[in-house]
C-alpha cells in the first residue's frame, strides 16, 4: 500500500487523465431502466426488510449494545444522488466519539469495538441501507456515498468528480468489488475508486448489476466464514510498532493549487 506525501507531478498526471475523460457522459439516463432498476430496488428492499432483517437486526442490536454503550444505529449526512445531501443509516460499529463525521476508521483504530470489527469485516453495519433503498435516496448498486467532508475534498483533487452524482449511491458498486473498500488514505486510492465509479455511471445496465450484485454475495459470505483470517492477516501486516498512515487529503489539497 502506497502512503505518505505525493508528488505534485503525480497529482498533476492523475488529474490529467480524469481532465481527459471529462466530455464522457453518463449512459445512465434510460428511462426502462432506471424504472426496472427503481422496481427492483424496492421489491428487494422489501424482502430484505421482511425477511432477514427483521430478526438479524435485533440480534445485531444485543450485541452492540452489550459491547458498548450508545444507541444501535449511526446516522450520518451523506452526498447522494445530483449531489443531494442525505440521512444514511448505519449499525453503530465505533464508541460515541466526537471525531465519526470528520475522521475516517483506520486499522487498528481504538474507536472501533470489538463487535465492530466483525460488522465492519463482514459489511454488514450497511444492511440498515435497505431502508434507505426504501425511501429512495439509495440504491442497491452504485457509488458509494462519502461522508460530506470527506466528499467535498475529494472533488477538490479529482476533476470531473460530480460525474458520481449521475447515479444513486449504492450500498455495494464496481469499485467495492473491485476491492476498494474502507479507508481512503492516499490520492491513488480516491482517484480509482471515482475511475470505477465513474465506469459504472458510463456504463449502468442490468447485467452489470447483478454480476456486481452476485460478486459482492460471494465476497460476503467469505468475509463472514474467515473472519478470524481476515482479522489476524490485519493485525499481522499491521503490527502495532507500525506507525499509522495519516490521511494525506490536507497534502494533496494544498498540491493540487495553482
Amino acid at each position: 500500500m502506497t502512503t505518505g506525501v505525493v508528488s505534485r507531478n503525480h497529482v498533476s498526471h492523475y488529474q490529467f487523465i480524469s481532465r481527459k475523460k471529462k466530455k464522457v457522459k453518463a449512459r445512465f439516463s434510460g428511462v426502462f431502466y432506471q424504472i426496472g432498476k427503481r422496481v427492483f430496488d424496492f421489491t428487494v428492499s422489501i424482502l430484505m426488510i421482511t425477511l432477514v432483517l427483521s430478526w438479524l437486526i435485533p440480534i445485531l442490536a444485543i450485541l452492540i449494545r452489550l459491547d458498548s454503550k450508545g444507541p444501535v444505529f449511526f446516522v450520518q449526512t451523506r452526498i447522494g444522488f445530483l449531489g443531494i445531501p442525505f440521512r444514511c443509516f448505519k449499525l453503530r460499529t465505533m464508541v460515541v466519539n466526537q471525531d465519526s463525521d470528520s475522521k475516517q476508521a483506520m486499522y487498528n483504530d481504538a474507536r472501533i469495538t470489538r463487535i465492530g470489527y466483525f460488522l465492519r469485516i463482514t459489511s454488514l453495519d450497511e444492511l440498515p441501507q435497505f431502508l434507505n433503498v426504501l425511501i429512495g435516496n439509495m440504491s442497491i448498486v452504485g457509488p458509494r456515498p462519502f461522508m460530506k467532508k470527506d466528499d467535498q475534498e475529494f472533488s477538490i483533487v479529482v476533476s470531473n468528480y460530480p460525474l458520481r452524482y449521475c447515479a444513486k449511491p449504492g450500498i455495494t458498486g464496481m469499485a467495492q468489488v473491485k476491492g476498494y473498500r474502507g479507508r481512503t488514505d492516499n490520492f491513488q486510492s480516491i482517484f480509482h475508486r471515482y475511475q470505477w465509479d465513474a465506469f459504472y455511471v458510463r456504463n449502468a445496465r442490468p447485467a452489470l448489476d447483478f454480476k456486481i450484485l452476485r460478486i459482492t454475495a460471494r465476497q460476503t459470505i467469505k468475509s463472514i466464514l474467515s473472519f478470524k483470517t481476515i482479522k489476524l492477516q490485519q493485525l499481522g501486516r499491521l503490527n502495532i510498532s507500525e506507525p499509522q498512515p495519516q490521511f494525506m487529503l490536507e497534502n494533496l489539497r494544498q498540491l493540487s493549487r495553482p
